[in-house]
């Protein structure tokens, strides 16, 4: 997630020695939370997926929660979900504090964010607690993140899919069922392993490749070039100042695809527009950066094409809840 830190001052400022200090309780109490919150999601999805073939003939009949609470498969899958997903996102984080450290650039621990949404979490970061004053050290910060956690996704991605079931087409009118969107690695993998199974299907994600999907959604979302994002650290490492501009598009595109694809973009948008497009400038900034890193830089735009969904849940663009109010 996005790291926060001091706007550098015109003198050259020597960072302080890493350390970690205080509040590493906080870290440690909201990864707990987010244990259990992503263990409950985990259950939800288990369930949905062991039971897949069921939903599938009669999607309007409720399920007997508690009775499949009493399954020890899908206790045992809730929990698969949360430590995949959950070693996911600690591997992006520790990625950028790993590389902070390398620098001895002061950083926190990471923090996660439990939360009652449809993956259990809002994703973690980490806080970086001194300035960043050369360009090289900006890029390796920014890339580490998104490449380890992108690394450790498409294995599970691809386990995940073995296991995944395909199923007759559920009516969505006749069951509150969401559709996720497909990154194209996704598609790829997916034409694959399901080659041959008939185009209207439905694929279950078993928990395993839907902690892979949520990795590669969380790649996206931090590989975009805007602010202080893992995407706003590499494009101002690669374009300068210039990096302010394609911020600018990309605050465009946002608003776009919240009116076609899904209308979370819109809370993105604001998000992105609270944090700053601008982002802080470094000491080297007329410094060119190595040849390794550009070829690196264009690793990492590959991995956002093949990462990027445009409607992580569909049915949602902003056309599609006007028209549940049309009389």
């Amino acid at each position: 997630m996005e790291e926060e830190r001091q706007e550098v001052p015109a003198q050259i400022v020597i960072p302080p020695a890493f350390s970690l200090k205080k509040r590493v309780w906080l870290n440690i109490i909201l990864f707990v939370i987010t244990v259990f919150s992503t263990s409950f999601v985990g259950i939800s999805l288990s369930i949905n997926f062991k039971y897949s073939e069921v939903l599938a003939q009669s999607p309007s009949s409720p399920f007997d929660f508690v009775e499949k609470l009493r399954d020890p498969q899908v206790i045992s899958l809730s929990i698969i979900y949360m430590v995949v997903l959950l070693g996911i996102l600690l591997g992006h984080e520790l990625g950028h504090f790993l590389t902070c450290r390398y620098y001895r650039i002061n950083a926190t621990l990471p923090y996660f964010i439990p939360a009652p949404t449809l993956i259990g979490t809002l994703g973690a970061f980490i806080k970086i607690k001194s300035p960043i004053t050369k360009k090289q050290q900006l890029f390796d910060i920014g890339v580490a993140g998104p490449l380890t956690g992108f690394i450790l996704s498409v294995p599970a991605l691809v386990y995940g899919l073995s296991l995944s079931k395909a199923v007759p087409p559920i009516p969505r009118d006749e069951a509150f069922v969401y559709v996720f969107g497909e990154p194209l690695i996704l598609k790829i993998l997916g034409a694959v392993i399901f080659k041959n199974i008939p185009s209207d299907y439905s694929i279950y994600l078993h928990p395993v490749g839907f902690a892979g999907w949520v990795g590669i959604l969380v790649t996206a979302l931090n590989l975009f070039p805007v602010g202080q994002l893992d995407g706003g650290h590499i494009s101002y490492a690669l374009l300068g100042r210039n990096s302010r501009n394609l911020a600018r598009i990309f605050l465009g595109v946002f608003v776009v695809m919240g009116i076609f694809f899904w209308v979370g973009w819109f809370i993105w948008s604001f998000l992105i527009l609270f944090l700053g497009l601008k982002h802080p400038r470094v000491l080297d900034e007329e410094v060119h950066l190595s040849p390794s890193r550009k070829f690196i830089g264009y690793v990492i735009i590959l991995i956002f094409i093949l990462s990027f969904i445009p409607d992580p849940i569909k049915g949602l663009s902003l056309f599609d809840i006007l028209k549940e109010f049309r009389f």
